[in-house]
Formats: structure tokens, C-alpha cells, sequence
């Protein structure tokens, strides 16, 4: 495929908005000229301005603590043996929680030597005798990382597919989200420590140079066959993560112009073909979580972009408007939100929500702008990367960019067409009462988890109904046996089981929208019998959440024939289950089971719901998920049960079930 080929929109793509927007100004030829004194125009200052001498090491307790403890200490060390782990036994957290906290280390010890009262160095004297060993720490990590055999994560390598090794090839460096991760944070230190940087280690600053080059631009620039570009078609979260960081590379890192700006033009295409791929309703098929390292890394690229050129690049596009309100719309209360795919139901703590918030007053978008405030807790996580503490320090704990806000908007319903997801709640503006979320879509999405058809319900905003969400990432979690994963199976969703199947895997494997959800009707009714390999009709679900009975049903019809030959999962039975899969602590009494939040870690104990269905005869099947994946364990505690109703016999090959949920008094 030629440069041309590659770059030429096929006439079933939709049309690019940033092409569209920019055209020629973000051609190679004329950023060039546009990208000349860049690094100037960039929001974060460097060491020694105002910006951070304004700031105080007494904002920044619980890192700074962290930062005095590990000093002491010596670096992480990766080592070949975890690197290879991951080919041996699937193990993937050792390596890159060894990397992982090596960059941690090096952002705090970045922070320290920029923030007043720690470090100095804004006023490093001719011999740089005024620095402090903040900037011996900082040097010291970014030399380790040039001396790292390899910036991208064992995971993705493709060394063993090549030649068998678990050696990283130096010859074949791979281009992932780890090495732009690292090509990222090297181009913050730069722009902030240079200076200081190149007087203190003569030479290390070019070495940075040349390590970036042969490790990511070079190859960014000369291969093709990057699957996260985009090029076939199928556009994930991989690509503006790796395009926004390469962006930060490119504007401080590489030095001459040709080569900037031909690495920045070609991720103004990568990032082009990722927004072009957004429904207009701005939702995710991967989710919250993954919004943050997907959508969130767009925004931020769009951000920087728009810096470097004065402006000329325009961030403020009308695909924008529908990323910026999608984390709100999956809200449920507090920290919880509504996980679909690969995704924890709680955010981290290390999410930049004031990046959102800058763009949310932008656009003029108040309930995304509210949320975005209300979420900003003015802690630092050096776990989000270096450029985002670096903006969210000048954001500054207690001060949101822009106009103040009146917090979440915690709206009473929600429907994205695009991915057939609707969230109700008992009373709009307040967590107090019942959460509905409603999910058809298919079983294609990227990091996609066999739920179609599933519901979430929370009382008082904690989810009591769940979805499992995100466990520990290994070998299998992307590879063929994926779904041998309890987490990703039907079987553990809130989902039916007709015949006992497993739903497939593929777009085929489908939800139709038989009645959508309005105002005055929050209720989604889905045929969903395609979902497991059998006509469509032959399963409907309907959820509703009646906001005057205060109930939420789950009202679930069937007609079936016989099951597929080729049933995908399990083998067929004659059997029809329905399963919920509950968190806390579920009671069983004579037809109902109340669900408290007893065990949900930092959840109030406060109301629980009471569960109650007909046919009466159904039998209840009780079984417990001991979480010892810890992941699992952090957001749910001990344990997940599942309740699985089984269909007396006369109702197996057609019948219905009605599940009520109301929040106990």
C-alpha cells in the first residue's frame, strides 16, 4: 500500500471532520511553517515561570510523601525475566507494573523539581549548584528509560510471532501504547526541564532525541502496517492514545522541520480517521473507562494541535460536542459508573477531569461542565501520565477552569441510538431512588463483553444488579480463549439463557430495537434472539423504570422452536434460564430476595432492593463468584452471587418472565 493509497478515504467512510475543518492548513507543507515556535505557544510553561512558582509543595502532600520515600530507594527494575512471563504463563501485570511504576516514579520526581519548596529549578546558577537532588532523580529516570531495551509492553511485542524470542529486537522496535506512553512523558520533561536537564547532563537531551527517533517516529513514519491506524477500517481506542502522544513527541522532541511536520500531518490523519468513526450520538462501544484513553486522548491531541499552531487547527468541531457529554450520560452516583465492555464500575482516581471541564465551558455544554467540576477532586495521580498532572497542577485543586457550575446533572434519562444504550432514574438531578441502564448493541464491539440484552440497577446510586467489569488483563484476554473468562460470558451477565446457550461472538450476534425510550416513557424493548444463533423475535426483553410506582421491571418474553446446530458456547439443553448477577449481600426469601450493599467496599449502607418475579414457580439457583482476581475484589469485595431462575417445564419453549425491582424502605 503507497503513502496515497493509504491516505485516500474510501467513498464508504464517512467524511472526515478535521479534513473537512482544516484542509490544507494541516498538510505537511503547511505545518511546517504553522508548527515554527511550537513549543512556545504551549499552555504549560516551562520551569522557573510564574505559573509554577505561584504553586506550593503544600498542595501536593500525598505525592510529595510518596516521592520522599521512594528516593531513597532503588529504581524499579524490569527485568527480562518478567518481559518473558508474558509468553510463558500469560502474565502481563509483572513487567508492566515494573515499568509502570518506574514513569510513576520519574512524573513525581518531574513535579518535585518544578514545584517551589522542593526544587529550584527555576534559579539553577551557572554550575546548577542551586538544584537539589530533585533533578539528579529526574535525570537518573529518564536515563533508565533510554536504557530500557524495550518501551513497548510484552503484551503487544510481536518478537515471539516473528522469531520465537521473548528478547526485545532492538532492529524492530514496536510502535504501542506503551512506547508513546514513554516517547510521551520523555517530550513533558523536555519542554518543562530541558534547560535545566542539558546543564546538569550534557548529552542527555539528545540522546532522548535519538532514542525517540529510532524507537517511535521512525517507525511511525515508515511503516504502514500499524493495525491501530485505522486503516482497515476498524478504528479503537489505540489510535488517538498513540496519535496524541506522538503529537507531544513530534513538537518537543524533534527538531527538524520536515520531520515534525510530516510526523504531526500524519497524526492529524490518524486522529481524522478515529473521529470520523464517532456516531452522532458521541457514544463509546468501549465504554467509560476506556472514553479516558480513547475519546479523552483525542480531545487532548485536538487540544495540543490548536497550541502549536496559534489556533489555526481549531479544536472546536461539532463531533467534539458529543464526546464531551458522554461520561455524564453514564453516570449512575459517586464514583460509579455504568461499565459496559472492559471497564471497573468505579473511576479511577487518576482521571483528568479537568481537561474535560476546559472543553466542556468551551463548548458551552453546562451539565458536561458540571459533572466535570463536581468530579475534580484536586489530588494529583502520577498514574495518569505526566502531561496530565502537568495540566491539571495549573488547574489547581478548588479552581475548575471557567464559569462555576452546579454540579452532576445526573440526567433522567438517556438514549445513544448507536449503541442501543438507555439509563433512567427514579428523579432527575438526584442519585436518591432507582437506576435503570439498558443495553442492546452487539457482540462485535471492540473489548467487548457478551451482554447483549443486560441491565444494570443501582438504589441510591450503588449498583446492586451489576455488571462484573474489567478483571486482571492476561494473555487470554485478547487472544482466542477470551471468553473462557467468566467476565466477558453471558452466562455471568444479566442476561436469559435459552437452551442454556452462551450468546455468540460478532456484530451478527445482535440486538433490534423493536420500542425506544422517550421522555415520557423510559422503557427499551429489544429482540434479542439473534444475540444466541435463533431468530431475533424468539426473545424480547423489555426494561422500563416507572418513576411513579418507583419500580423498575425486566419483563422478559419467549417463543422457541429448537435449538441452532450450531449453538455458539455451550451445548444446548431443553432448559430456559434467566440470570441476574447481584453484588452485596442477597437474601432469599419465599418468592423475593432483598440485595443490601453490605460488602460492597466504601458503599453506604444504606437501602438495598427487593427483588420479586412471577412466575412465582420459577426455581432460584444460587451461585457465589469468589472474587480473587483483585480488580474484582476492589470494587465489589468478597464476592458476586448470581441468581439464576429456571423456567418450570411448561414454560421452556414459550413463556415470560417479569422481574420487579423496588428500592426496601
Amino acid at each position: 500500500m503507497t503513502l496515497s493509497e493509504a491516505f485516500t478515504v474510501p467513498p464508504d467512510v464517512p467524511s472526515r471532520p478535521l479534513a473537512a475543518a482544516w484542509g490544507r492548513a494541516a498538510s505537511a507543507a503547511e505545518l511546517r511553517m504553522l508548527l515554527a515556535g511550537a513549543a512556545g505557544r504551549i499552555s504549560i510553561p516551562r520551569a522557573g515561570s510564574a505559573a509554577w512558582s505561584s504553586l506550593s509543595g503544600d498542595c501536593l502532600p500525598e505525592l510529595a510523601g510518596q516521592a520522599a520515600a521512594e528516593r531513597a530507594a532503588p529504581w524499579p527494575q524490569p527485568l527480562l525475566s518478567d518481559y518473558a512471563r508474558y509468553f510463558r504463563d500469560g502474565n502481563r501485570t509483572a513487567y508492566e507494573s515494573l515499568v509502570a511504576a518506574r514513569q510513576h516514579r520519574l512524573t513525581r520526581a518531574v513535579v518535585m523539581a518544578l514545584v517551589p519548596g522542593h526544587g529550584d529549578a527555576g534559579n539553577p546558577g551557572p554550575d546548577c549548584s542551586g538544584l537539589n537532588e530533585w533533578l539528579d532523580e529526574v535525570i537518573d529516570g529518564v536515563y533508565l528509560l533510554c536504557e530500557q531495551s524495550s518501551w513497548s509492553w510484552a503484551a503487544h511485542d510481536d518478537v515471539f510471532v516473528r522469531s520465537g524470542g521473548v528478547v526485545p529486537d532492538r532492529s524492530l522496535p514496536f510502535l504501542d501504547l506503551g512506547a508513546g506512553e514513554v516517547a510521551a512523558q520523555l517530550a513533558w520533561i523536555d519542554h518543562v526541564l530541558g534547560e535545566q536537564i542539558e546543564a546538569r547532563a550534557p548529552g542527555l537531551r539528545r540522546r532522548v532525541r535519538e532514542e525517540t527517533y529510532e524507537r517511535v517516529i521512525q517507525p511511525f513514519l515508515e511503516r504502514l502496517d500499524w493495525h491501530w491506524l485505522g486503516l482497515n477500517g476498524d478504528v479503537h481506542n489505540w489510535n488517538p492514545w498513540i496519535h496524541s502522544n506522538l503529537i507531544a513527541a513530534a513538537l518537543f522532541l524533534v527538531d527538524d522541520a520536515s520531520t515534525q511536520a510530516n510526523t504531526v500531518a500524519r497524526c492529524v490523519e490518524g486522529l481524522d480517521r478515529f473521529l470520523a468513526s464517532i456516531p452522532d450520538d458521541g457514544a463509546i462501544d468501549e465504554g467509560f473507562a476506556y472514553w479516558w484513553n480513547g475519546a479523552g486522548r483525542a480531545l487532548e491531541g485536538l487540544s495540543l494541535l490548536e497550541q502549536a499552531t496559534g489556533g489555526v487547527l481549531d479544536g472546536g468541531l461539532p463531533v467534539v460536542r458529543g464526546l464531551v457529554a458522554f461520561p455524564h450520560r453514564m453516570h449512575i452516583g459517586g464514583t460509579w459508573f455504568l461499565n459496559v465492555a472492559d471497564g471497573p464500575a468505579r473511576s479511577a482516581k487518576s482521571l483528568p477531569w479537568d481537561m474535560l471541564h476546559r472543553w466542556a465551558v468551551r463548548l458551552g455544554d453546562e451539565p458536561a461542565a458540571g459533572h466535570a467540576a463536581a468530579m475534580m477532586s484536586g489530588t494529583v495521580e502520577a498514574s495518569a501520565g505526566l502531561g496530565r498532572v502537568l495540566h491539571s497542577l495549573l488547574t489547581g485543586p478548588g479552581e475548575p477552569a471557567g464559569e462555576a457550575t452546579s454540579g452532576p446533572p445526573l440526567a433522567p434519562l438517556t438514549y445513544l441510538p448507536s449503541v442501543q444504550i438507555m439509563t433512567a432514574r427514579e428523579s432527575g438531578g438526584t442519585e436518591k431512588g432507582l437506576y435503570l441502564a439498558a443495553k442492546g448493541g452487539h457482540n462485535g464491539e471492540h473489548h467487548n463483553h457478551r451482554d447483549v440484552g443486560s441491565v444494570v440497577i443501582a438504589v441510591d446510586g450503588v449498583p446492586l444488579l451489576v455488571d462484573a467489569g474489567q478483571p486482571t488483563y492476561t494473555a487470554k484476554t485478547f487472544g482466542p480463549d477470551r471468553y473462557e473468562i467468566r467476565a466477558m460470558q453471558s452466562a455471568w451477565h444479566s442476561v436469559p439463557a435459552p437452551f442454556g446457550l452462551e450468546q455468540g461472538t460478532g456484530r451478527e450476534f445482535t440486538a433490534t430495537v423493536l420500542a425506544a425510550p422517550d421522555a415520557g416513557n423510559p422503557r427499551l424493548t429489544l429482540a434479542i434472539g439473534a444475540a444466541y444463533g435463533l431468530s431475533p423475535e424468539s426473545w424480547i426483553r423489555s426494561s422500563f423504570l416507572d418513576a411513579e410506582a418507583r419500580t423498575v421491571t425486566i419483563a422478559d418474553r419467549w417463543e422457541l422452536s429448537a435449538p441452532p446446530r450450531d449453538a455458539p458456547g455451550q451445548d444446548a439443553t431443553s432448559g430456559v434460564d434467566i440470570a441476574y448477577l447481584t453484588a452485596g449481600t442477597p437474601q432469599l426469601q419465599p418468592g423475593s430476595a432483598t440485595i443490601r450493599p453490605t460488602g460492597i467496599p466504601g458503599a453506604a449502607q444504606g437501602r438495598g432492593a427487593v427483588l420479586r418475579w412471577a412466575p412465582g414457580s420459577a426455581d432460584v439457583v444460587v451461585d457465589e463468584w469468589h472474587l480473587d482476581d483483585p480488580l474484582l475484589a476492589e470494587v465489589w469485595g468478597a464476592k458476586l452471587t448470581r441468581l439464576r431462575f429456571r423456567m418450570p417445564s411448561q414454560s421452556r419453549a414459550a413463556g415470560s418472565f417479569i422481574l420487579t425491582v423496588e428500592a426496601t424502605s
